[in-house]
């Protein structure tokens, strides 16, 4: 019997892999996790991925959002936010929290729930708590979700400053002088806890900087130059988290370097340096994003010096078990030794930040950047790993 003319059942077109822009969230860092997202939806391959815009309200409300990057940057100082952008001011998205279903569903008051269709993978371009330290990673992983960036350990550890350098220390790798006072310190005894800071003044010196041990983009951070101002500098930390770390001033040059997931593992960019600000009395919010500060790319450091930091770029993002990417930032003393200070899991992701800029001198452009971000996440499984 011929088999000339029967019919041929046509060939099904391969789904697009959906990709789901997580971004806002209930930290300070809100606006700029909004104008990340904005980047993001710019330069992902609309021809190699379906794309969902999810974004967090500040209050923790998942809303469906437009997905419009024009109105997510920064506009005369001020930054967006996703009730701005959000479709509903009272629908909800909701994942699954079921791996075998990855289904998302929106829903209204007094409608049915809507279906979304399948997500295949998370972009969460979130800072700060609630979003990049491991508990948006755990959500993801009992949902079954691959997602990009690090996981819940590593991502826990690249929040705390404290547990990062740690860890950090643990690995061989050099960190500056620094002190914790956790919350029940400073509720049981504050002068205890005040006095634990003036003497590791007396043995590193002034000025300090106080920081929330659990914030990024610079937020809360006070550069004080005698004890009349401690007071206040812990009260503008503890605004931001209640556990704050004190840090000995180094004198040197700020020297970032950025470190990408390939195939064959992860890789350092060339670094960049961060110029003295003139204008601000450190590398603050202000000088990253609303005046935006220059930085030098690449670093202007000698043929050794880029390996080595490039190096030890490398070692820290393997120290902390990260996946899919990290800014590691350094110090370059006067002495010439490289001291790390910390890592972020999820970097400032806008173009005018450090981490593309970096990628884009060692020659992998924005879009470049977001696509191997999301080919990594999607070949890796969730759970342990």
């Amino acid at each position: 019997m011929s088999t000339e003319n029967l019919t041929q059942s046509p060939e099904q077109p391969r789904r697009k892999p959906r990709v789901a822009v997580v971004f806002g969230g209930r930290s300070s860092e809100h606006g700029i996790s909004v104008v990340t997202a904005g980047a993001v939806l710019s330069a992902i391959d609309r021809a190699k991925y379906d794309v969902l815009p999810i974004g967090i309200t500040q209050d923790g409300r998942w809303a469906l959002t437009a997905d419009d990057p024009a109105r997510m940057a920064i506009v005369d100082r001020k930054q967006p936010s996703v009730e701005q952008l959000a479709e509903s001011t009272e629908g909800g998205v909701v994942l699954p929290v079921d791996p075998s279903n990855r289904e998302v569903v929106y829903s209204e008051p007094g409608s049915v729930p809507k279906a979304l269709g399948e997500v295949d993978v998370v972009f969460p371009v979130l800072h700060g708590p609630y979003g990049e330290d491991g508990t948006l990673q755990g959500l993801l992983e009992l949902s079954g979700v691959p997602y990009v960036g690090s996981g819940v350990l590593a991502s826990a550890v690249g929040q705390d400053k404290d547990y990062m350098k740690r860890v950090f220390t643990s690995f061989g790798l050099k960190v500056g002088p620094y002190v914790v006072i956790r919350p029940r310190e400073w509720q049981q005894d504050e002068s205890a806890a005040r006095k634990k800071i003036v003497d590791f003044a007396g043995e590193h010196g002034w000025p300090l900087f106080v920081k929330p041990a659990r914030a990024g983009s610079s937020f809360g951070i006070t550069k004080v130059d005698d004890p009349a101002g401690l007071d206040e500098a812990i009260e503008e930390a503890q605004r931001h988290d209640p556990k704050i770390i004190v840090e000995a001033l180094l004198t040197g040059r700020e020297i970032e370097c950025g470190v990408l997931e390939f195939e064959d593992g992860p890789r350092a960019s060339v670094p960049a340096e961060i110029p003295p600000v003139q204008s601000h009395a450190f590398y603050d919010f202000e000088a990253k994003y609303i005046d935006s500060a220059a930085g030098i790319v690449p670093a202007p450091l000698t043929e050794e010096q880029t390996a080595e930091v490039r190096r030890l770029a490398v070692d820290a993002f393997e120290a902390a078990s990260c996946e899919g990417l990290v800014r590691a930032d350094f110090f370059l003393t006067d002495d010439g030794e490289f001291v790390i200070n910390e890592i972020n899991t999820m970097p400032g992701f806008t173009p005018i930040s450090m981490y593309p800029r970096m990628w884009q001198e060692t020659g992998v452009s924005y879009a470049e950047l977001v696509d191997r971000l999301v080919q990594a996440a999607l070949r890796r499984s969730t759970g342990l790993r």
